[in-house]
C-alpha cells in the first residue's frame, strides 16, 4: 500500500505507538503521520519534519528512533535555535583543547555522542550556513571535525530533523543550502496544525484538564457544548502548546466548575459562541511606512522646538550646560508581520519625557555650533542601539535580540548590514 494511504482504522501498530508516546487524538492528518513514522523507522534515511510551532514535532522522532534498529542506542534532541551562534559548531562536533578562548579541554560533541544512534535537530534552519555545510558532510560520508581539529572523524549517526519555517522559500532567499535541503527532506512528515484537527480539541482539552486535576489535587473542571463549540472555531495559532496553557489555566482558576463561553472568553480574549474563528491583526507595509512616517515628522517637529526653546534662552540667559538640554527620543524597533506572514522592522513606539538619567543625547545626537542637538540618522540610531545592546550583553546574540524585541535571524541580518561582525 502506497505510503500516504492509510485504512479505515488506525493498525494496531499506530494504536499502539500512539499509547507509548501519549499522543490523543483520531485527526487523519496526525494518524498520517505516525504510519508515516512507523514506515520509515526501520530504513536508515534522513527525515525532516514539518509544521507549525507548537503542533507536537518532538514525538515523531522519537517513535521513529524507537522503532528502528537503532533503539538501543543513543537518541539526542538538540534545538538549534537555542545555541548562540559562536558556539554550535562546538556543541554539535565537539572541540580541541586551545582551540578558542574558554576552550580548556577537549570536548565531544553531540554527533560523537550519539554514535551509532539518532539525533534530532529541531529548528534546524536557524543552523548557520557554515555549520549547514558541516552537518552536510556529515550526512554525505558520515565525517567530521571537531572545531580546531585537522583529524577527520567517522560517525554513523541517523538524522531527523524539524522545522516550522518554509524551507524551500528560505533556500530561494539564500538561508538555507538547497543540497542540505535535498539531503535531510529523503523522507518528510507533515503534522497538521491543531486548527484543522477538528474533534482532537476537544479530546485534548479533556485530557489536559483530568491531569492538571490529577497532579494538583483539585477538583476537574467541566466544558460546556457552547464553549466546546467556541474553541473549535478558535485558530489556535499557538496550537496544541497554546491549547494546554489555556486548559491549564481554566483547570487551575475554575476547579469544579463548568467553563461556559463567557468564562472561556476571558481566556481567549477574541473567541465567543458566535464569531469566526480568531484572525490576528494584519499589517501592511504601507500603512507601516505612514506611521513611520509620521512618527518622523513628530520627533523632528520636537527636536525643532526644542531647538528653538535653546535659542530663545541662549538670547535671554547664559548659556546652559549641554547636559541640561533634553534629548530627542529615538522610536524603538520592534518586529512587525506583514499580511504575507514576512518579518520586517519598524519603529512603532515613542517616549515625549527623556529619562534625567538617559544619555540618548550622547549616543543619539551630535552637538552642532550654536550648542543645540542635532539628530543623527534613523539608521545610525538603529545600529548604535544594536552595538550597544551587544555590548551590554558581551556579544550574546540571542540575548541581545530579545531586550530588542526582534527574531535573531533579523539581528543577525542586521549585524552584517551595519558590520558590526
Amino acid at each position: 500500500m502506497p505510503m500516504n494511504e492509510l485504512p479505515h482504522r488506525p493498525s494496531d501498530d499506530v494504536i499502539a505507538a500512539k499509547q507509548r508516546f501519549g499522543i490523543v487524538g483520531n485527526a487523519p492528518g496526525l494518524i498520517a503521520a505516525v504510519e508515516r513514522s512507523l514506515r520509515v523507522a526501520p530504513i536508515d534515511l534522513s527525515v525532516l519534519i514539518t509544521g507549525e510551532s507548537g503542533s507536537g514535532k518532538e514525538f515523531f522522532p522519537k517513535i521513529i528512533h524507537a522503532y528502528s534498529p537503532r533503539k538501543h542506542a543513543k537518541y539526542i534532541a538538540v534545538n538549534c535555535g537555542a545555541i548562540p551562534e559562536g558556539t554550535i559548531d562546538s556543541e554539535l562536533f565537539g572541540h580541541e583543547k586551545g582551540a578558542f578562548t574558554g576552550a580548556v579541554a577537549s570536548r565531544k560533541g553531540y554527533f560523537e555522542e550519539a554514535d551509532g544512534g539518532t539525533i534530532f535537530l529541531d529548528e534546524v534552519a536557524e543552523l548557520p550556513l557554515t555549520t549547514q555545510a558541516r552537518l552536510l558532510r556529515v550526512l554525505e560520508s558520515g565525517e567530521f571535525l571537531k572545531v580546531g581539529s585537522s583529524e577527520v572523524q567517522k560517525t554513523n549517526i541517523r538524522v531527523v530533523a524539524a522545522t516550522n519555517v518554509d524551507l524551500i522559500k528560505a533556500v530561494e532567499e539564500g538561508r538555507f543550502r538547497e543540497d542540505l535541503y535535498y539531503r535531510l527532506s529523503s523522507v518528510q512528515i507533515q503534522i497538521p496544525p491543531l486548527r484543522d484537527r477538528g474533534a482532537d480539541i476537544g479530546l485534548l482539552t479533556r485530557k489536559f484538564a483530568a491531569d492538571f486535576a490529577e497532579r494538583w489535587r483539585v477538583p476537574p473542571i467541566a466544558v460546556d457544548d457552547v464553549a466546546r463549540a467556541a474553541m473549535s472555531r478558535y485558530s489556535w495559532p499557538g496550537n496544541v502548546r497554546q491549547l494546554k496553557n489555556v486548559v491549564d489555566q481554566m483547570a487551575l482558576f475554575e476547579a469544579g466548575t463548568t467553563v461556559d463561553a463567557d468564562t472561556l472568553r476571558r481566556y481567549l480574549p477574541q473567541v465567543s459562541a458566535t464569531t469566526a474563528p480568531a484572525v490576528r491583526p494584519s499589517h501592511t507595509y504601507e500603512a507601516e511606512r505612514e506611521m513611520l512616517m509620521s512618527l518622523i515628522m513628530q520627533m523632528q517637529a520636537r527636536i525643532d522646538r526644542l531647538e528653538a526653546r535653546e535659542h530663545d534662552s541662549d538670547s535671554a540667559a547664559p548659556a546652559r550646560p549641554r547636559s541640561s538640554v533634553p534629548a530627542p527620543i529615538v522610536p524603538t524597533p520592534a518586529l512587525h508581520v506583514d499580511d504575507r506572514g514576512a518579518e520586517y522592522d519598524g519603529f512603532v513606539t515613542y517616549s515625549e519625557e527623556p529619562d534625567p538619567d538617559d544619555r540618548s543625547a550622547e549616543t543619539y545626537g551630535s552637538t552642532v555650533s550654536d550648542g543645540s542637538v542635532s539628530p543623527k540618522s534613523i539608521r545610525d540610531a538603529e545600529r548604535d542601539m544594536i552595538r550597544e545592546a551587544l555590548a551590554r550583553h558581551g556579544g550574546h546574540r540571542k540575548a541581545a535580540a530579545e531586550e530588542l524585541k526582534i527574531s535573531q535571524r533579523t539581528l543577525y541580518r542586521k549585524i552584517k548590514e551595519y558590520d558590526l561582525e
